[in-house]
C-alpha cells in the first residue's frame, strides 16, 4: 500500500472519531446542566475547549467561553482545524483521495455527512441542538460499521483502525484529566449524589455509563478512573485502544515483513499500562499520568509516521 493512502485512511479515521467525540461532549454537558439545575450563566463550558486542547486560538478569538461562544468554535467554526465541521471536511477530503481503496458504502456515508453539516452550518442558537449532535454520532457510528463491514481487513482497514484508537485513546485521557481536576478539588462532595452525577457525566463522555454500573455498584472517581484507564474490555479504555493499535500494528508489519521503530513505542506503552495500578497512579497524581500517556502517545503518532507515511 503506498504511504500516501495509508496516511489517508489514518487520518480520515481520525477525524472523523474527533468529530463524534465533540459532538458527544457537548451534549453530555448540557445534558449535565439540565441534572444538577445549572442555569445557562453559570454553567461551565471552558472545559470543552480544555479537552479540544485549543484555549489559546479560543480565548483569542473569543474571549469569554459562553454556552454560544463555546458551541460556534467546537461545531461550526471553520477556522478552528479541531471543529466538528473542520474534522468531517478533513476525513472527507482524504475519502476523496483514497475512494479506490475504500468501499463505495463508506465514501456515500462521509458524504452524506458532510453535506448534512454544510445545510446545519448557518445554526448559531444552542437551542435545540440535541438531535443535531445525536445525528452526528449515529453517522459517525454507521461509518465505522461500514469500515468494519465492507473494507477488507488488510492493511487499508488496520491503518484506519489505528487511526480511530489512537484518537479515541487521547480523547478518553484528556476528559478523563480535565474532569478530574475539576471535580477532585470539591472532596466536601466525594461520595455525595452532586458526585455520582459529575462522575456518571463522566462516563457518559465516554459511552461508558452502563458498563461500568455492570461492574460496579456505586460511581466513585477511582473506579471511573480505574474503569477508563485500565479495563480490558471496554471499546474506549485507554487499556483498549492502546492494545487495538498494537494489534493493527502487528497485523501490518507481520504481513509486510518488516519492523519498524512505531512497535517499540506501542509495545513500551501497553507495558505501561499493564504493569500500573489504579492505585499507584492515583498515588502518583492521575494528572501526571496522563501526562505521560498522551506524551507517549504522540511517540507512538510520530513513529507511526516516520515509519509508514514520511515517504
Amino acid at each position: 500500500m503506498l504511504s500516501r493512502v495509508a496516511s489517508s485512511i489514518y487520518w480520515m479515521n481520525r477525524y472523523i472519531e474527533r468529530a463524534e467525540n465533540v459532538a458527544r461532549f457537548i451534549a453530555v454537558n448540557e445534558h449535565l446542566m439540565l441534572d444538577m439545575g445549572i442555569t445557562a450563566g453559570n454553567a461551565q463550558w471552558k472545559p470543552l475547549v480544555t479537552t479540544s486542547g485549543d484555549d489559546k486560538d479560543f480565548a483569542e478569538r473569543y474571549g469569554e467561553p459562553t454556552e454560544k461562544n463555546v458551541i460556534h468554535f467546537l461545531t461550526f467554526d471553520t477556522k478552528n482545524p479541531n471543529s466538528i465541521t473542520s474534522c468531517v471536511a478533513s476525513a472527507r477530503e482524504n475519502a476523496r483521495t483514497v475512494r479506490e481503496a475504500i468501499s463505495s458504502e463508506m465514501w456515500e456515508q462521509l458524504n452524506a455527512l458532510y453535506h448534512f453539516l454544510q445545510e446545519n452550518s448557518r445554526k448559531r442558537r444552542a437551542d435545540n441542538l440535541q438531535e443535531f449532535y445525536a445525528h452526528i454520532r449515529t453517522q459517525s457510528h454507521l461509518f465505522t460499521g461500514l469500515t468494519e463491514n465492507t473494507m477488507s481487513h488488510g492493511e487499508g482497514w488496520h491503518f484506519a483502525r489505528m487511526g480511530r484508537m489512537i484518537e479515541r485513546a487521547d480523547k478518553t485521557a484528556r476528559i478523563l484529566d480535565v474532569k478530574y481536576f475539576l471535580l477532585l478539588p470539591g472532596l466536601q462532595y466525594f461520595d455525595s449524589p452532586y458526585d455520582a452525577v459529575e462522575w456518571g457525566a463522566v462516563l457518559k463522555s465516554a459511552n461508558a455509563f452502563e458498563m461500568y454500573r455492570k461492574l460496579f455498584h456505586h460511581i466513585n472517581y477511582k473506579d471511573v478512573a480505574s474503569f477508563l484507564v485500565f479495563d480490558k474490555h471496554f471499546p474506549r479504555s485507554m487499556m483498549f485502544c492502546v492494545t487495538s493499535m498494537h494489534k493493527s500494528l502487528r497485523a501490518i508489519t507481520q504481513e509486510l515483513g518488516v519492523q519498524v521503530e512505531a512497535q517499540g513505542e506501542v509495545e513500551k506503552l501497553c507495558k505501561t499500562l499493564s504493569s500500573t495500578a489504579i492505585d499507584d497512579v492515583l498515588a502518583s497524581g492521575l494528572h501526571e499520568f496522563i501526562d505521560i500517556f498522551q506524551y507517549n502517545l504522540n511517540i507512538v503518532d510520530q513513529s507511526i509516521y516516520r515509519s509508514f507515511f514520511a515517504r
